[in-house]
């Protein structure tokens, strides 16, 4: 359809590259430049300068840019539209959360919000909350849920619920019979942390920061890519680690992860949503936002 063919023109103009959109959108690079040919050749005019090393919008794709933002937002306003006209909430949401929230919060509340909304198509992104900010402004996604600080330059950010950090260690771990330990203590002990861009890694900086520790002053035993490769190399004896509370419910319930605080502070932090500021809600939208904001988190944690 013409408006698939927008979006991507739009995301390229956006992120100023091909390579960028095509894994964004989870296109091939080529079917991305195919889709910009497509149009170059409906218009008979180039829409992108290629000559330099970034992706920059000729006059011509300017002009295209501007137009398919107003065609794009026309769409979303005219399924709101009809609606509220049927009183249908249906059509497609497409969610961007951060590893904690979309792996161990979102999936049962989806779940439900789809047993009263059963035409709602709902399509969950997991990733680390930079990117999930990047597929928010490029466009790709309607909603995002994060852990960490967001910039509000673009977007408009909303507290969603807190979620508290706390150490975890595995059963056989000297610290088993405390319940919390200084900050000091967690540069005795190998320490596993998240990848660069981690909104949990972005936290563990900001409260060691708070007490004059850096990342340099942990015994950094390995750097993995997501909160399940953490447990699993906690409860094999890789090191200690710092999660979200709601992340380690399972294995606190059943006994293969140790939980513990930090002596000196809570280590908390809000779970966020956040939309760009020039979006528009279609009904889909308003009606999960507004679910997820009555939902009852607490029986999760009970």
């Amino acid at each position: 359809m013409e408006d698939h063919k927008l979006k991507v023109f739009c995301t390229v103009a956006e992120t100023k590259s091909f390579s960028k959109t095509s894994e964004i959108i989870h296109l091939t690079q080529p079917a991305v430049s195919l889709q910009i040919q497509a149009l170059e050749e409906k218009y008979e005019t180039k829409l992108f300068d290629r000559s330099s090393s970034a992706v920059t919008l000729t006059p011509a794709g300017e002009i295209l840019y501007r137009y398919a933002k107003e065609i794009l937002s026309l769409y979303t306003s005219a399924e709101k539209a009809i609606g509220r006209q049927t009183g249908l909430v249906k059509g497609s949401l497409t969610i961007g959360a951060g590893s904690n929230i979309g792996n161990y919060i979102l999936p049962g509340i989806i779940t439900e919000f789809k047993r009263t909304h059963p035409k709602s198509k709902i399509y969950l992104l997991v990733n680390n909350s930079k990117r999930v900010i990047e597929l928010l402004n490029a466009g790709n996604i309607h909603l995002g849920l994060v852990e960490g600080d967001v910039s509000r330059q673009k977007m408009v950010v909303k507290k969603l619920i807190s979620d508290e950090l706390v150490i975890i260690a595995p059963p056989s771990h000297h610290w088993t019979k405390k319940k919390e330990v200084s900050i000091t203590e967690l540069g005795k002990e190998p320490f596993i942390i998240r990848e660069p861009g981690s909104g949990t890694r972005q936290m563990i900086e900001k409260i060691l920061g708070r007490h004059g520790i850096t990342l340099h002053d942990l015994k950094i035993s390995a750097i993995l890519g997501s909160t399940e490769a953490i447990k699993d190399a906690v409860e094999n004896g890789l090191g200690i680690s710092i999660i979200s509370r709601w992340a380690a419910r399972k294995e606190s319930r059943y006994g293969t992860l140790h939980l513990l605080t930090i002596k000196e502070e809570r280590m908390t932090r809000d779970f966020s949503l956040v939309m760009h500021k020039n979006s528009i809600s279609s009904n889909s939208l308003e009606e999960f936002v507004a679910f997820l904001k009555a939902y009852p988190y607490e029986r999760l944690l009970s």
